[in-house]
């Protein structure tokens, strides 16, 4: 059973914001609240980047909405909101490199496909070598990211000043620089803003989204389904991913 989607949801602009904003009117909630359903297609255990994501574009891509996304805190509280807030492609193996530059890709075009700013800021990122062995390992990684047409290139410690002038580049220095990978289509975003923009998007498209909602148990039952013992009752699912961290 696929529940029909909500349609309408509202995209942000200046005029708009000014405009509810005189009204006095309270703003709307992103994501709705209410009580669990008896089943769902698909149980999603934990709100975060990951959890959101699958449940956007299940109903984005595939038009599957009858999904519930199961978090015991808030949404965006557990390590989607504690990294480093670096996005890049500038990995080694050839499934790395494709799977991030696919996923920077994404990142890219976000905040036009979701109406959300998310602060994403292409700043490129350099990652400097004190010693013989990570200057091999970086040169490794640019041939690499090269073969795969990902842009990244090495620099030499002249170069590395001219990107950041603070950096000591002299051979005194405590951790002498002896080159560096330059990766230009790197950056950085706000991740917690990636959560909510996720979950405004999904929760438009009828995805129920319910924050303090711990999942306790699951065993499969007749009919191949799922049963999900939670703090707020049990439900049932055709299928149950679970996204939580450890």
């Amino acid at each position: 059973m696929t529940r029909r989607a909500r349609t309408g949801m509202k995209k942000y602009s200046a005029p708009a914001l000014i405009r509810h904003g005189l009204t006095a009117r309270p703003w709307r909630p992103i994501i709705d609240d209410g009580d669990l359903q008896p089943e769902y297609d698909v149980v999603i255990i934990g709100g975060g980047v990951h959890g959101l994501a699958i449940a956007y574009y299940l109903a984005a891509r595939h038009g599957v909405t009858n999904v519930a996304v199961l978090e015991r805190g808030y949404i965006g509280g557990g390590n989607s909101g504690r990294n480093t807030a670096i996005i890049r492609a500038n990995y080694l193996t050839p499934e790395g490199i494709s799977f991030y530059r696919r996923s920077l890709n994404l990142y890219e075009r976000m905040a036009d496909e979701l109406n959300f700013n998310v602060m994403f800021e292409p700043r490129g990122q350099l990652t400097v070598g004190h010693d013989e062995s990570s200057i091999r390992t970086l040169r490794w990684r640019a041939e690499a990211n090269r073969a795969m047409n990902v842009e990244s290139s090495m620099l030499d410690p002249a170069q590395c000043r001219e990107l950041v002038p603070p950096l000591d580049i002299s051979t005194t220095a405590a951790y002498p620089i002896l080159g560096g990978l330059w990766h230009p289509p790197a950056g950085i975003i706000r991740h917690d803003a990636v959560v909510w923009a996720y979950a405004r998007g999904a929760n438009a498209r009828g995805t129920h989204i319910r924050q303090g909602v711990e999942v306790t148990g699951i065993k499969p039952i007749a009919g191949e389904r799922f049963q999900v013992a939670t703090t707020q009752g049990q439900v049932r699912a055709r299928q149950v991913v679970n996204c939580t961290t450890v």
